[in-house]
């Protein structure tokens, strides 16, 4: 049995994840914040598309939902003492989770402290904490199957740009980045870790920008089009399946917005 835990599962590309991984007999164990109605869903969308899977072969798939902020040390805790006790191991961490709001660049004083901290606290720190608190589950899902575990960070190419939501956003997201260099290193050989970093996704996220500043970067994206979840999602299963050699490097899903 393979073992996902997507943090932010319920959300756009979280829960796009979680299908994708569902769909090919991992369990799925993803978190939410504070949406129990939409992961109550997801986990009712995930044991469907597993149903035919256990029916037909002799997979033993189990999917959880679990409520634990990233940023909530008592939260985290309890989620790798039932992630223990439940799975005995980790095959696949994606840090997903993560918030922002819009401010534009050049206003100083509307991206306000408070917003600041949430943000690094949310997308960065909490990231960390759980690769902190899920290494030991993850070097037993090396030791069992004989092969690099994975680390996800779910970045974002304002990491790389300088442009985002906001100025602390795309801070965030190169912290990130640079945070899969570092563990990357001082993880190796048992853990693998990787950044996927997407362009605009198109989804609700989306619909927090000016229509004109969307269209902007529609027309720079030499692909013509915004990433789709599932383009997030085919690209973290591709780094846990295919492309295992890879370590320390940022996966850009950004359909060549970057180029411009």
């Amino acid at each position: 049995m393979k073992v996902v835990l997507v943090t932010g599962g319920a959300g756009e590309i979280g829960s796009a994840i979680c299908r994708k991984f569902a769909e090919n007999g991992y369990s799925v164990i993803a978190t939410y914040n504070s949406n129990s109605a939409k992961a109550e869903k997801l986990a009712e969308e995930l044991n469907a598309v597993s149903e035919d899977l256990i029916r037909h072969s002799s997979l033993v798939v189990r999917h959880s939902i679990f409520h634990a902020p990233t940023t909530d040390a008592p939260k985290v805790a309890d989620l790798k003492a039932f992630v223990a006790e439940k799975y005995g191991k980790l095959d696949v961490l994606v840090n997903n989770a993560g918030i922002t709001t819009p401010v534009p660049h050049d206003d100083l004083e509307g991206l306000t402290d408070e917003w600041i901290d949430k943000i690094m606290q949310t997308n960065f720190r909490g990231s960390f904490a759980m690769v902190r608190a899920t290494k030991e589950l993850l070097e037993k899902g090396s030791e069992e199957s004989n092969e690099s575990s994975l680390i996800v960070n779910i970045s974002s190419i304002a990491g790389i740009s300088g442009i985002g939501s906001n100025v602390a956003y795309c801070a965030s997201k190169a912290a990130m980045d640079s945070m899969t260099r570092s563990l990357a290193r001082v993880l190796a050989p048992k853990i693998r870790v990787v950044s996927v970093s997407p362009g605009f996704v198109e989804g609700e996220y989306t619909k927090i920008f000016d229509p004109k500043f969307l269209q902007n970067q529609m027309d720079n994206t030499p692909l013509g089009r915004f990433a789709t979840g599932f383009d997030v999602a085919n690209a973290v299963y591709a780094l846990a399946t295919s492309l295992i050699f890879s370590t320390g490097t940022v996966i850009t899903v950004d359909g060549g917005r970057l180029l411009k």
